[in-house]
Protein backbone atom coordinates (compact mmCIF):
# COMPACT_ATOMS: atom_id res chain seq x y z
CA UNK A 1 0.00 0.00 0.00
CA UNK A 2 1.28 3.47 -0.83
CA UNK A 3 2.64 5.20 -3.88
CA UNK A 4 -0.06 7.88 -3.72
CA UNK A 5 2.45 10.76 -3.72
CA UNK A 6 5.85 11.40 -5.28
CA UNK A 7 9.02 10.52 -3.40
CA UNK A 8 10.84 13.28 -1.56
CA UNK A 9 14.55 14.07 -1.43
CA UNK A 10 14.27 14.48 2.32
CA UNK A 11 11.66 14.35 5.09
CA UNK A 12 10.41 17.91 4.53
CA UNK A 13 9.89 17.34 0.81
CA UNK A 14 7.95 14.14 1.53
CA UNK A 15 5.69 16.13 3.90
CA UNK A 16 5.26 18.83 1.23
CA UNK A 17 3.96 16.17 -1.16
CA UNK A 18 1.63 14.68 1.46
CA UNK A 19 0.20 18.16 2.12
CA UNK A 20 -0.25 18.90 -1.57
CA UNK A 21 -2.15 15.63 -1.98
CA UNK A 22 -4.35 16.46 1.06
CA UNK A 23 -3.19 13.50 3.13
CA UNK A 24 -1.89 15.94 5.74
CA UNK A 25 -4.54 18.59 6.38
CA UNK A 26 -3.94 20.02 9.87
CA UNK A 27 -1.11 22.08 11.30
CA UNK A 28 -0.58 19.84 14.34
CA UNK A 29 -0.15 16.74 12.19
CA UNK A 30 2.18 18.57 9.82
CA UNK A 31 4.36 19.75 12.70
CA UNK A 32 4.62 16.23 14.11
CA UNK A 33 5.55 14.72 10.73
CA UNK A 34 8.22 17.36 10.13
CA UNK A 35 9.68 16.86 13.62
CA UNK A 36 10.23 13.09 13.30
CA UNK A 37 12.46 12.07 10.40
CA UNK A 38 11.08 8.88 8.86
CA UNK A 39 14.57 7.78 7.75
CA UNK A 40 15.68 7.49 11.37
CA UNK A 41 13.36 4.48 11.76
CA UNK A 42 14.92 2.55 8.86
CA UNK A 43 17.92 0.26 9.01
CA UNK A 44 20.92 2.05 7.55
CA UNK A 45 21.11 -0.08 4.41
CA UNK A 46 17.49 0.72 3.46
CA UNK A 47 17.39 4.46 4.12
CA UNK A 48 17.39 5.38 0.44
CA UNK A 49 13.73 4.27 0.39
CA UNK A 50 12.66 6.23 3.47
CA UNK A 51 11.07 9.16 1.64
CA UNK A 52 9.08 7.10 -0.85
CA UNK A 53 5.37 6.69 -0.23
CA UNK A 54 5.76 2.96 0.28
CA UNK A 55 5.50 0.51 3.14
CA UNK A 56 8.75 -1.12 4.28
CA UNK A 57 9.31 -4.50 5.93
CA UNK A 58 12.48 -6.29 6.98
CA UNK A 59 12.07 -9.35 9.18
CA UNK A 60 9.63 -8.33 11.92
CA UNK A 61 10.29 -4.61 11.43
CA UNK A 62 7.58 -2.82 9.50
CA UNK A 63 6.57 0.72 8.57
CA UNK A 64 3.34 1.59 6.80
CA UNK A 65 3.37 3.98 3.84
CA UNK A 66 3.49 7.70 4.72
CA UNK A 67 0.06 8.30 3.16
CA UNK A 68 -1.42 5.70 5.54
CA UNK A 69 0.19 7.23 8.63
CA UNK A 70 -1.06 10.64 7.48
CA UNK A 71 -4.64 9.42 7.27
CA UNK A 72 -4.32 7.69 10.65
CA UNK A 73 -2.94 10.81 12.36
CA UNK A 74 -5.68 13.00 10.90
CA UNK A 75 -8.44 10.52 11.76
CA UNK A 76 -7.30 10.21 15.38
CA UNK A 77 -8.08 13.91 15.96
CA UNK A 78 -5.28 14.16 18.51
CA UNK A 79 -5.23 16.84 21.20
CA UNK A 80 -2.90 17.62 24.10
CA UNK A 81 -3.56 15.66 27.28
CA UNK A 82 -5.28 12.62 25.74
CA UNK A 83 -4.41 8.98 26.39
CA UNK A 84 -3.29 6.91 23.38
CA UNK A 85 -2.88 3.16 22.85
CA UNK A 86 -0.98 1.88 19.81
CA UNK A 87 -1.69 -1.80 19.07
CA UNK A 88 1.16 -3.16 17.03
CA UNK A 89 3.42 -0.23 17.88
CA UNK A 90 6.31 -1.48 15.73
CA UNK A 91 9.26 0.86 15.32
CA UNK A 92 7.67 3.57 17.48
CA UNK A 93 7.58 6.06 14.58
CA UNK A 94 3.85 6.73 14.87
CA UNK A 95 3.92 6.74 18.68
CA UNK A 96 6.68 9.37 18.68
CA UNK A 97 4.71 11.66 16.37
CA UNK A 98 1.63 11.19 18.54
CA UNK A 99 3.66 12.02 21.66
CA UNK A 100 4.62 15.41 20.23
CA UNK A 101 0.93 16.32 20.08
CA UNK A 102 -0.19 14.77 23.39
CA UNK A 103 2.30 16.82 25.39
CA UNK A 104 3.39 16.29 29.01
CA UNK A 105 -0.10 15.62 30.35
CA UNK A 106 -0.89 12.78 27.94
CA UNK A 107 -0.46 9.01 28.14
CA UNK A 108 1.29 7.14 25.31
CA UNK A 109 1.31 3.31 25.44
CA UNK A 110 2.31 0.78 22.78
CA UNK A 111 1.94 -2.99 22.57
CA UNK A 112 4.15 -4.92 20.13
CA UNK A 113 4.01 -8.66 19.45
CA UNK A 114 7.70 -9.18 18.68
CA UNK A 115 10.28 -8.58 21.42
CA UNK A 116 13.03 -7.71 18.92
CA UNK A 117 10.85 -4.95 17.48
CA UNK A 118 10.08 -3.63 20.97
CA UNK A 119 13.81 -3.31 21.60
CA UNK A 120 14.29 -1.66 18.19
CA UNK A 121 11.57 0.88 19.05
CA UNK A 122 13.21 1.69 22.38
CA UNK A 123 16.56 2.26 20.64
CA UNK A 124 14.95 4.54 18.06
CA UNK A 125 13.13 6.47 20.78
CA UNK A 126 16.36 6.98 22.69
CA UNK A 127 18.08 8.18 19.52
CA UNK A 128 15.27 10.66 18.85
CA UNK A 129 15.41 12.05 22.39
CA UNK A 130 19.22 12.38 22.33
CA UNK A 131 19.73 13.77 18.86
CA UNK A 132 16.63 15.40 17.38
CA UNK A 133 16.79 19.15 16.91
CA UNK A 134 13.00 19.14 17.11
CA UNK A 135 12.78 17.55 20.53
CA UNK A 136 13.24 20.71 22.59
CA UNK A 137 10.56 22.53 20.56
CA UNK A 138 7.83 20.29 21.99
CA UNK A 139 6.56 19.12 25.37
CA UNK A 140 6.86 15.41 24.63
CA UNK A 141 4.70 12.58 25.92
CA UNK A 142 7.26 9.80 25.77
CA UNK A 143 5.93 6.48 24.49
CA UNK A 144 6.26 3.34 26.59
CA UNK A 145 6.38 0.00 24.81
CA UNK A 146 5.60 -3.47 26.11
CA UNK A 147 5.83 -6.85 24.35
CA UNK A 148 2.65 -8.90 24.11
CA UNK A 149 -0.33 -9.81 21.97
CA UNK A 150 -2.73 -6.88 21.69
CA UNK A 151 -5.68 -9.29 21.89
CA UNK A 152 -4.61 -10.20 25.44
CA UNK A 153 -4.73 -6.85 27.20
CA UNK A 154 -5.80 -7.34 30.79
CA UNK A 155 -9.50 -6.58 31.38
CA UNK A 156 -8.43 -4.42 34.33
CA UNK A 157 -6.53 -1.92 32.17
CA UNK A 158 -7.77 1.62 31.74
CA UNK A 159 -9.66 2.64 28.64
CA UNK A 160 -8.13 5.18 26.26
CA UNK A 161 -9.17 8.36 24.47
CA UNK A 162 -7.51 7.26 21.23
CA UNK A 163 -6.65 3.77 19.96
CA UNK A 164 -4.93 2.69 16.76
CA UNK A 165 -4.41 -0.86 15.55
CA UNK A 166 -1.73 -1.41 12.91
CA UNK A 167 -2.90 -4.85 11.79
CA UNK A 168 -5.98 -6.04 9.97
CA UNK A 169 -8.76 -6.61 12.50
CA UNK A 170 -11.05 -9.56 11.90
CA UNK A 171 -14.76 -8.85 12.33
CA UNK A 172 -14.96 -11.08 15.42
CA UNK A 173 -12.48 -8.80 17.23
CA UNK A 174 -14.30 -5.54 16.50
CA UNK A 175 -16.13 -5.59 19.85
CA UNK A 176 -12.89 -6.23 21.74
CA UNK A 177 -11.25 -3.23 20.07
CA UNK A 178 -14.22 -1.02 20.90
CA UNK A 179 -14.02 -2.08 24.56
CA UNK A 180 -10.60 -0.38 24.86
CA UNK A 181 -12.15 3.02 24.13
CA UNK A 182 -13.58 5.63 26.47
CA UNK A 183 -16.90 7.29 25.70
CA UNK A 184 -16.06 10.16 23.35
CA UNK A 185 -12.96 8.33 22.17
CA UNK A 186 -11.77 7.47 18.67
CA UNK A 187 -10.59 4.10 17.36
CA UNK A 188 -8.80 3.83 14.00
CA UNK A 189 -8.09 0.39 12.53
CA UNK A 190 -8.09 -1.63 9.31
CA UNK A 191 -11.42 -3.50 9.34
CA UNK A 192 -12.57 -5.63 6.43
CA UNK A 193 -10.01 -4.08 4.03
CA UNK A 194 -10.96 -0.50 4.93
CA UNK A 195 -9.16 1.91 7.21
CA UNK A 196 -12.02 2.67 9.58
CA UNK A 197 -12.67 5.40 12.13
CA UNK A 198 -15.05 4.51 14.98
CA UNK A 199 -16.16 7.14 17.49
CA UNK A 200 -17.73 6.04 20.77
CA UNK A 201 -20.64 8.45 21.20
CA UNK A 202 -22.16 6.72 24.24
CA UNK A 203 -21.78 3.61 26.43
CA UNK A 204 -23.21 1.48 23.62
CA UNK A 205 -23.41 3.96 20.74
CA UNK A 206 -20.93 4.25 17.88
CA UNK A 207 -20.36 6.22 14.70
CA UNK A 208 -18.38 4.51 11.93
CA UNK A 209 -16.63 6.07 8.95
CA UNK A 210 -14.72 4.22 6.24
CA UNK A 211 -11.65 6.25 5.26
CA UNK A 212 -9.93 4.38 2.43
CA UNK A 213 -9.21 0.90 1.10
CA UNK A 214 -6.10 -0.70 2.63
CA UNK A 215 -4.30 -4.02 2.79
CA UNK A 216 -2.83 -4.97 6.18
CA UNK A 217 -1.50 -8.26 7.51
CA UNK A 218 -4.12 -9.70 9.88
CA UNK A 219 -3.89 -9.77 13.65
CA UNK A 220 -2.10 -12.84 14.96
CA UNK A 221 -4.24 -14.91 17.29
CA UNK A 222 -2.93 -15.44 20.83
CA UNK A 223 -1.24 -18.69 21.78
CA UNK A 224 -1.54 -20.20 25.22
CA UNK A 225 1.48 -20.77 27.40
CA UNK A 226 2.67 -24.26 28.30
CA UNK A 227 0.56 -24.04 31.45
CA UNK A 228 -2.51 -23.40 29.27
CA UNK A 229 -2.90 -19.84 30.56
CA UNK A 230 -2.95 -16.74 28.39
CA UNK A 231 -0.17 -14.16 28.77
CA UNK A 232 -2.11 -11.04 29.69
CA UNK A 233 -0.57 -7.71 28.75
CA UNK A 234 -0.48 -5.73 31.98
CA UNK A 235 -0.47 -1.97 32.24
CA UNK A 236 -0.40 -0.38 35.64
CA UNK A 237 -3.12 2.17 36.28
CA UNK A 238 -2.68 5.43 34.39
CA UNK A 239 -1.34 8.03 36.79
CA UNK A 240 -2.47 11.59 37.28
CA UNK A 241 -0.34 13.30 34.61
CA UNK A 242 0.51 16.13 37.01
CA UNK A 243 2.80 13.66 38.74
CA UNK A 244 4.86 13.29 35.56
CA UNK A 245 5.73 16.95 35.17
CA UNK A 246 8.15 19.02 37.23
CA UNK A 247 8.46 22.75 36.72
CA UNK A 248 11.02 25.37 37.64
CA UNK A 249 11.88 28.85 36.28
CA UNK A 250 13.53 28.58 32.89
CA UNK A 251 12.46 27.62 29.42
CA UNK A 252 13.23 24.34 27.61
CA UNK A 253 12.56 20.61 28.03
CA UNK A 254 14.68 17.90 29.58
CA UNK A 255 14.60 14.18 30.09
CA UNK A 256 15.43 12.82 33.51
CA UNK A 257 17.94 9.97 33.20
CA UNK A 258 16.74 6.57 34.31
CA UNK A 259 17.98 5.55 37.71
CA UNK A 260 16.12 5.52 40.99
CA UNK A 261 12.46 5.78 39.97
CA UNK A 262 10.96 9.13 40.96
CA UNK A 263 7.84 9.39 43.08
CA UNK A 264 4.68 8.83 41.10
CA UNK A 265 6.38 6.90 38.26
CA UNK A 266 4.45 4.35 36.29
CA UNK A 267 5.80 0.99 35.18
CA UNK A 268 4.74 -1.22 32.32
CA UNK A 269 6.00 -4.66 33.25
CA UNK A 270 8.72 -3.16 35.40
CA UNK A 271 10.06 -0.56 32.96
CA UNK A 272 9.80 2.93 34.49
CA UNK A 273 8.67 5.77 32.29
CA UNK A 274 11.25 8.51 31.98
CA UNK A 275 9.88 11.77 33.27
CA UNK A 276 9.36 14.70 30.95
CA UNK A 277 10.32 17.72 33.03
CA UNK A 278 9.74 21.25 31.84
CA UNK A 279 12.06 24.23 31.86
CA UNK A 280 15.60 22.86 31.92
CA UNK A 281 18.01 22.46 29.00
CA UNK A 282 19.10 19.13 27.50
CA UNK A 283 22.01 17.48 29.26
CA UNK A 284 21.59 19.34 32.55
CA UNK A 285 20.44 16.37 34.58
Amino acid sequence: MGGAVSAGEDNDELIDHLKAAQYIRSELVEQAFRAVDRADYYLEEFKENAYKDLAWKHGNIHLSAPCIYSEVMEALDLQPGLSFLNLGSGTGYLSSMVGLILGPFGVNHGVELHSDVTEYAKQKLDFFIRTSDSFDKFDFCEPSFVTGNCLEISPGCSQYDRVYCGAGVQKQHEGYMKSLLKVGGVLVMPLEEKLTKITRTGPSAWETKKILAVSFAPLIQPCQSESGESRLVQFQAVRDPLLSVLTSPGGETLRKEQGTPPPGHVEIRGSPLRLCCLHKPRGSC
